[in-house]
């Protein structure tokens, strides 16, 4: 157990963003945990979110770009099932140390997990210009 531990964490990186005295619990493992998790995930999530849109949102290359940020937040807010795919994702590079912070407050961590996929995903907009298979 304690070998796939330290091989996550060092996988992962390091922390990203700031963490000082002054954090709050859930700021630190955002910081230390989450982000780092999305970030080496980052390519998964475009794929996973490219097929989402091909099989749920036929329309969605030919949207706005507001249209399309729009539509990246209603999926991921929305669309339970896809929600929970996105934190197994996530989840599943958690430590076992990890997830017992993580169930601790799993409300809020999940709320900032989802706000930061979100914001990764709009920011990576420019990606589902063409609709790619």
């Amino acid at each position: 157990m304690e070998d796939r531990d330290t091989f996550l964490k060092e996988f992962r990186g390091e922390t990203l963003g700031t963490v000082s005295a002054q954090s709050s619990a859930d700021e630190i493992f955002q910081n230390q945990t989450i982000r780092p998790i999305l970030k080496l995930q980052n390519d998964l999530f475009i794929a996973v979110f490219i097929n989402y849109v091909n099989k749920n949102k036929p329309d969605f290359y030919s949207y706005s770009v507001e249209k399309k940020l729009q539509t990246i937040e209603n999926s991921i807010q929305k669309d339970i099932k896809f929600r929970n795919s996105l934190k197994g994702i996530v989840m599943a590079l958690f430590t076992v140390d990890e997830y017992n912070t993580y169930i601790q407050n799993s409300s809020d961590l999940n709320k900032r997990m989802m706000n930061l996929l979100i914001d990764r995903l709009k920011n990576q907009v420019q990606l589902f210009e063409v609709e790619s298979n």
